[in-house]
Order: C-alpha cells, then structure tokens, then sequence
C-alpha cells in the first residue's frame, strides 16, 4: 500500500488480461515478445500529463526498437527528439530520417565521430549533438573529427547525485565529474576556446530518483528512507540545476536543458531551469517501475514462454526465460511471470537459461504447450533478446515490428 495514495501501486493482471492475449497472439509460437498498445498509448498519456506541457525526448536505449520510436515520436508533439546511448546508433536512426537526436553518454569511438563530423558539415544547425564531461572529451572529439568548417555540436552533463554528509556519502549514478556551477562555466569556457566545438545543451539526469522507486516491496522502512532521501535530493538538485544553468547561460545560449526520467517527471517539470524532459522506460512499464507512490503504468511489453515439463503438481516449467536485467545481482532484477496471475518464481531456481519453474495454484492447471507471460525488470533490454514485438491491440495483433536486433544492430 502507498502511504500517499492508501492503493497498491503495483499493477494487478487478471485471468481476462491472460485470455485476451492468448487470443490475440494464438497461432504464434513462442518465444515472443510483445507490446500492448493500448497500454503504452496510457503510460504515454500519463507521462506527458506529469510533463506538465514541457516536451519529453524518448530515452531510445528504453524501446529500442525503430518502428516503435516513430510512431511514439509522431504520437503527440509533446514527444519530441530522441536522446540515444551510442554514437553508432544515433547514426544509424539520422540515416533513417530520425531528427533532433542527443546521445546521452560521452564516447570513444573515433570512427564515428569521424562519421558525425561529415554529417555535421552537411547539416551543421541540426546534427546530433555529443555528450562531454570533460576536456578530455574535447580532445578526443576535436582529434577523430578532423579540420572542418562547420563545428561538432556538443552538451555538457551534470553531476546531480545526492551528496550529504559534506559528500562522504554519494548517492546516485556516477556519471559527470561536472557538479558546480564553476566547474560547468570553466568546462563551457574550454569549449567556447575551440573553434571545432560549439556548446549547444546541458542535461542532468537523477537516476536516484528517476529509477528507484519508493515503494519497494515488502520494504516498508527502506521505502520510507528512499522517500525522505529523494526529497531532500530533489530540493538541492532544484537550486544547483538553476545556478549552473544561470552561469552556463552568461557564456553561451543553451538550446536545451535537459532533466528528468520515467520516474521523476512530476518533480522535474516543476523546475524552471529545465526546457526538456526525458523519459522511456514508462511506455514498456517493466517491474521497477511499479514501486513508485506518485503515478501508476500499465504492463506494456513482455514476453512468452512456452510450457515444456509438469515435474510435479503445482509446478509448471517453462523453455529458458533467465533474462536479467543490468544492475546490482539483486531480486528485482529477475524477470517476473506475469499471466497467468499467481505466479511466482522457484527462489531456489530462479530463471534460469534453458529453464524457469514457475509456482502457484495456476500452474496446476497449466499443460506442456500453454504460454506463461512475463514481464522484464528493465525496458528496452527486452528487445536484446527477441527479433521483433508483436504489437498487440484490443484482442489481436496488429503488426509485428523488427527491435534492433531484428534490424540488425547491436550497439551494446
């Protein structure tokens, strides 16, 4: 239960939600992947509502899937631009006709920034612009770009993790080393020096908030540690954001400001040193995100598995299913059965690689050939593992799109 809202945040999947999609994707063998539209279009709906009329760039490493990102971007116009994970990939969907694209973490890969600098002289105003922390970014990018006339647009990232205890204690993803507004207009200051550079953004992205929600369950106590942290954090980050913000802005005009995730959009559009939000993994509404008490998704994407052994009553055991999610080799990183409702994972067996034994009273009942529907614990890591997603609306399958894998592409 949330003690903000009295209601369990979590979502609950019923034996109608398992029919329908036993309908709707009847013929199809799995494994698969889907996503449920209807479900996304909500979870869109309520991301922009939290945006609060502030334009929402599509974290592209939380869909990866290319069809998909167009139809999200062509949607609504409140979704606007893409904030992609690597070089190669933003490329790639330039190539493609995708506009207005940010890649959200600094590279090394000389050859295509060699490649970013051609698409730069050939489209100098809107080329993808280069995350940078660093004067040894500066010098990697100047180096594999090359001489040239028009210069590598790039935005500088800020450090926006919490800092207490006069910073002995460090909470956050460690990302910049850029935290205050001095280091921002001294970085800003070494940019502006270099006629091959040209600062155009800044983006700050408080993954302590936006990716960890404060309603864990069965951790009553930590969740309320978690809300009183991401409080006094949001507070600090709203003044700090301003300040480095109003000094970036006295050396150079920003054409974006850049904060926010799936998590934290209700608190980030608030601000007014931010322009832009960011935001993904809402539209798939994978399981970490139901423990957050200020909004609630639907379940969006997930995949199925078949049925392959009955080793003893009150266990099914289903083909491979160990999918985990990137991050600490915890519980909730672990895939979740999803439909038929009551499920529930072996803990002395997990998921496994070939084999997952699922348990409860719903898989007395579950025979070699049935499906059981999981849900990721992450978003767009899904579709590392599948070729495509079936898009399913209403009770059938409307389309079948290629993820990036099926296109080809594994970036990371």
């Amino acid at each position: 239960m949330s003690a903000r809202t009295g209601i369990d945040v979590r979502p609950r999947a019923s034996q109608g939600e398992y029919e329908r999609l036993e309908r709707a994707t009847e013929g199809i063998e799995p494994p698969f992947a889907l996503v449920d539209l209807d479900a996304m279009w909500w979870n869109a709906a309520d991301m922009l509502g939290r945006a609060a009329g502030k334009p929402v760039r599509i974290a592209s490493k939380s869909v990866r899937c290319r069809p998909l990102l167009a139809r999200m971007l062509a949607h609504n116009p409140g979704f606007r631009g893409l904030l992609t994970f690597t070089l190669p990939e933003t490329l790639w969907l330039a190539r493609e006709g995708f506009e207005n694209l940010v890649v959200a973490y600094p590279t090394g890969d000389r050859t295509a920034i060699g490649e970013l600098a051609e698409l730069t002289e050939a489209r100098p105003a809107g080329a993808p612009v280069l995350m940078v922390d660093s004067p040894a970014h500066l010098d990697l990018i100047e180096e594999a770009a090359g001489p040239g006339t028009a210069p590598i647009r790039v935005a500088i990232e800020l450090d926006v993790g919490y800092w207490p205890l006069r910073g002995r204690l460090k909470i956050g993803p460690k990302r910049s080393p850029v935290r205050t507004p001095r280091q921002a207009a001294d970085l800003a200051r070494l940019i502006a020096a270099r006629p091959r550079l040209r600062l155009v953004g800044l983006m700050a992205y408080e993954g302590h908030i936006a990716g960890v929600g404060d309603r864990p369950p069965g951790k009553r106590l930590q969740g309320r540690a978690i809300e009183f942290l991401q409080s006094r954090s949001a507070r600090e980050i709203r003044a700090r954001r301003a300040a480095v913000v109003a000094a970036v802005s006295e050396l150079t005009e920003l054409e974006f400001v850049n904060g926010g995730g799936t998590g934290s959009l209700q608190e980030t559009a608030t601000e007014d040193a931010v322009t832009e939000l960011a935001a993904g993994s809402g539209f798939f509404a994978p399981t970490l995100f139901d423990a957050y008490s200020a909004f609630r998704l639907r379940p969006a994407a997930m995949f199925a598995m078949p049925v392959v052994r009955k080793p003893a009553p009150g266990i099914a055991t289903v083909l491979g299913g160990g999918y985990l999610a990137s991050g600490l080799g915890e519980p909730s990183r672990v895939p979740s059965p999803h439909l038929p409702a009551g499920l529930r994972l072996d803990r002395f067996e997990g998921a496994g690689e070939v084999q997952t034994p699922v348990l409860g009273a719903p898989a007395s009942d579950l025979r070699v050939g049935d499906r059981v529907y999981f849900r990721h614990a992450k978003a767009g890591e899904l579709c590392e593992r599948f070729g495509s997603l079936h898009l399913v609306s209403g009770d059938r399958v409307v389309d079948e799109v290629p993820t990036y894998r099926g296109d080809g592409k594994t970036f990371l």
